[in-house]
């Protein structure tokens, strides 16, 4: 394949944040689309309330041109831009239930998971009808396809709600999500190129949502000037469970999201700890924020996550056959 298509949607990607950045953040200051600090969290996070918010229509955006731009529109392409923008409106109803209308809870959980639920339901139709995706997973390692029949449709379901949920519960810390998921996406960019046959056009989508993750970094590493709130990172969780399904290697989604998962489990495991015995196996949770109150500084604590996702990459890209 030539590199060019693949230059190309990084570098409109990126530019695309980089120069809607400028604009956005000030707007969304005026408009006083401020972050609230949740009372329980970490006390050094109370000095980022009222930091922009909702950042991630720069991200989302910077992704669907750059892929307009770079890719070939195949069915296969449209669906994953389908699945992000699916989970974008969904984060930006939930942002702007929380920020405009001042409900802090936002969007409620059944309302987000029937959305999640149609979003999961249009990407079953498409990709048996027209992509030719059958209800076989493929398991690293063993190199076998095992056929689980109708628990697949179950399984996309849990990836795409899952995905999308973990990466929003990682966004906790300047710079983590933005930085795990550009390192996650650039190894699943390989495994685009390297699957036969290969995923050309989604290779691209997955640069491309490198790109906006990079050009976003300007702006949200520490001390982050905004954040990408449940707009970008539902929407970024989406995108990445839709690699794995397209590329029919949810199982390695698993691996090489491993940071995406820990997090996810963190708070699954504090939850049924504290409801069933009365403790708590974290100081809290997501996990990113145990290590915070261990005494470890946030850009510590996001460099080592950032670390841990490399390895977890290259962990994963080894498992192909």
């Amino acid at each position: 394949m030539e590199l060019y298509p693949l230059l190309l949607s990084a570098v409109v990607a990126a530019a695309c944040v980089l120069l809607t950045g400028p604009f956005f953040i000030p707007l969304l200051h005026k408009l006083k689309f401020g972050q609230s600090i949740r009372e329980e969290g970490p006390k050094s996070h109370q000095a980022k309330s009222g930091t922009p918010t909702m950042g991630g229509v720069m991200i989302i955006l910077g992704i669907t041109v750059a892929t307009l731009v770079a890719a070939p529109l195949t069915p296969e392409v449209l669906l994953a831009l389908f699945i992000m923008l699916g989970h974008f409106v969904l984060g930006f109803l939930d942002d702007y239930i929380k920020v405009v209308k001042k409900r802090n809870l936002g969007l409620k959980a059944r309302q987000k998971l029937l959305g999640q639920i149609i979003i999961a339901i249009v990407t079953m139709i498409v990709g048996t009808r027209m992509l030719g995706i059958d209800t076989t997973v493929w398991v690293p390692v063993l190199n076998m396809d095992v056929n689980i029949g109708w628990g697949y449709y179950l399984l996309v379901l849990f990836v795409l709600v899952g995905g999308s949920n973990a990466v929003n519960l990682t966004d906790g810390l300047d710079g983590l999500a933005s930085g795990t998921v550009a390192i996650a996406c650039s190894c699943y960019a390989v495994v685009c190129l390297l699957l036969q046959p290969a995923h050309v056009g989604l290779a691209i989508f997955s640069v491309a949502v490198v790109g906006a993750c990079l050009g976003f970094l300007r702006f949200n590493a520490h001390p982050a000037k905004v954040f990408m709130g449940d707009t970008g990172s539902l929407a970024l969780g989406g995108a990445f469970a839709a690699l794995g399904i397209l590329t029919h290697t949810e199982v390695l989604l698993a691996v090489i999201g491993l940071i995406f998962v820990c997090e996810a489990l963190s708070v699954i495991i504090q939850v049924i700890s504290f409801q069933t015995t009365g403790k708590r196996v974290f100081r809290m949770s997501p996990i990113h924020h145990h290590f915070e109150l261990g005494g470890w500084s946030e850009w510590k604590v996001v460099t080592v996550f950032w670390a841990v996702g490399l390895l977890a990459g290259v962990a994963g890209l080894s498992m192909l056959p």
